[in-house]
């Protein structure tokens, strides 16, 4: 019952995709998979899904409603402002989707979960199966928190209008750390946050723009002096910048 966009800015055609298991499957759960038309189908996440490492599926969580108008929310007991969204299309979308993969792991992107960090996303790279659930209006009933969700997970302490965003942005964080994503995959070694650090500052051509000039440690061509360079501008920019890395 799950809808996997075909369009080529979104999900890649079924006929055009190698025949091999992917690395990881992800399902996102959402009543706006319109939303994720140019995010997955742009950049990295779309080379990840022309090499078949990834496959992104999007799940209209109204095809798992009942009755006759096919409702994901309804008004909260004990009453108050908004709406909440009804538990039975979560649990019969997740269970749908756990029949063939018992062991996929299922996240609630939710203002009230853990802060995502670099960390997670290693970790959730290493998943065979992720099932991302898009809250939206007040939240989602709490039956569905306490049955059917291994996680939940925050971009931050702020709110948005519901979990499509977050569920974008760690889905772009988680893939390119899947080997043979990224051109170079020596590249993630030097990214900020690998290292409880920030990044160290990048140049390229031309060596000298509007008077500024390129630092000449990293043209001097020795090796050693830059990344001795690199990790001294890095751990000064963390200091500045992030200094409870350091700690």
């Amino acid at each position: 019952m799950s809808s996997e966009l075909t369009d080529k800015k979104r999900v890649l055609k079924a006929e055009s995709v190698k025949q091999k298991e992917p690395t990881l499957l992800v399902d996102v759960v959402t009543t706006f998979p319109e939303m994720f038309e140019g995010p997955f189908g742009e950049s990295m996440l779309r080379i990840a899904q022309e090499k078949n490492i990834v496959q992104l599926r999007l799940v209209q969580l109204r095809d798992y409603a009942e009755g006759k108008h096919k409702l994901t929310d309804d008004k909260p007991f004990g009453g108050g402002p908004g709406m909440v969204m009804k538990p039975e299309p979560f649990f019969n979308c997740v269970e749908e989707l756990k029949k063939n993969s018992p062991e996929a792991h299922v996240i609630l992107l939710t203002p009230a979960g853990t802060k995502f960090e670099q960390k997670k996303a290693d970790e959730l790279s290493k998943k065979k199966h992720l099932i991302l659930l898009c809250g939206h209006y007040e939240g989602v009933d709490e039956r569905v928190r306490e049955c059917l969700v291994d996680e939940e997970i925050s971009l931050g302490d702020f709110v948005l209008t519901g979990g499509e965003i977050p569920s974008m942005a760690l889905v772009d964080s988680v893939t390119r750390l899947i080997p043979g994503v990224l051109g170079n995959d020596e590249s993630i070694r030097y990214e900020s946050f690998q290292s409880n650090s920030l990044d160290h500052p990048h140049y390229t051509r031309p060596k000298i723009y509007r008077g500024h000039e390129v630092p000449e440690e990293l043209v001097s061509g020795n090796h050693a002096q830059i990344e001795s360079w690199r990790k001294q501008q890095a751990m000064q920019r963390t200091g500045d910048r992030r200094p409870d890395l350091l700690k």
